[in-house]
């Protein structure tokens, strides 16, 4: 962010990044309102206890990011987080590095996942900074337990509606509908895959792309350049003789073949 002129041609300094912490640790949330308030540029407006309070302070404060913990009484994150997306940035900040809920966080909108003892104050404050401009952070077991579950094709059962179970619908103007099912599983056998000829990396790019991920998720997900993905994604394309991400990531399911078997099907 840049500082604006004023009539007198004096330059302001630019508004701070506003965050809303929320965790039910009343330390952990102290811990870190402290380290965020102490660098330039960022303020913390908020905090929250659970789920529910940290969507009433996002719509009161209108934040940029919103730090969001798993597991919180009440309304726990997960079932917090495709309310909170539509109005600002989420960066889930956890203990919990459980593959299918880091899986879940994502697919439901979260700008990163970042794991407790895995990355400095200097990392976080650069995620934060990060997840204003769209740019995905996770850290090592983040990352590591969603490549894991990508590769066997598992899948979190979100009817539940989150690690409390049950859902929950805020009022309001920005309320959204029920939480949508998870996409199908993306289970295929490896002989299926393998007249692909895609190689090791590549069935991992192709695997992120299914899973809905865009470039920069990608990107950060491998830590590969984000011009190294689309080469990537190039030469995926090609050998799945596809033009889209949709035609490919059919063809990767298998459902190309299923529904020629079937006579017909959707995507």
């Amino acid at each position: 962010m840049t500082g604006e002129a004023n009539p007198f041609g004096e330059v302001r300094p630019p508004e701070p990044l506003r965050v809303v912490v929320a965790d039910d640790n009343p330390v952990v949330r102290a811990g870190l309102s402290a380290l965020l308030t102490g660098r330039e540029g960022l303020e913390v407006v908020a905090e929250a206890a659970d789920g529910r309070e940290a969507y009433e302070a996002t719509l009161a404060h209108r934040p940029d990011v919103v730090l969001l913990d798993v597991r919180m009484p009440g309304v726990d994150g997960l079932t917090a987080l495709p309310h909170l997306v539509p109005l600002t940035a989420v960066l889930m900040l956890t203990y919990s590095g459980e593959s299918d809920i880091v899986h879940e966080a994502l697919r439901r909108g979260a700008n990163g996942y970042l794991v407790h003892g895995e990355f400095t104050p200097d990392e976080l404050v650069t995620a934060v900074r990060d997840a204003r401009r769209g740019r995905p952070h996770l850290t090592p077991t983040a990352a590591g337990r969603l490549l894991a579950q990508l590769r066997e094709g598992g899948a979190v059962d979100s009817a539940s509606g989150g690690e409390s179970g049950g859902t929950w619908a805020p009022t309001g103007p920005t309320s959204t509908k029920n939480l949508s099912q998870l996409q199908p599983d993306m289970a295929q056998s490896v002989s299926d895959r393998s007249t692909y000829g895609l190689s090791a990396r590549e069935a991992e790019i192709m695997e992120l792309i299914a899973s809905g991920m865009s470039n920069q998720q990608i990107a950060a997900t491998c830590f590969i350049s984000e011009k190294t993905v689309k080469n990537h994604i190039n030469r995926i394309f090609a050998k799945l003789h596809s033009t889209s991400r949709a035609e490919a990531a059919a063809k990767w399911r298998g459902e190309e073949r299923s529904q020629g078997r079937d006579g017909g099907g959707r995507w």
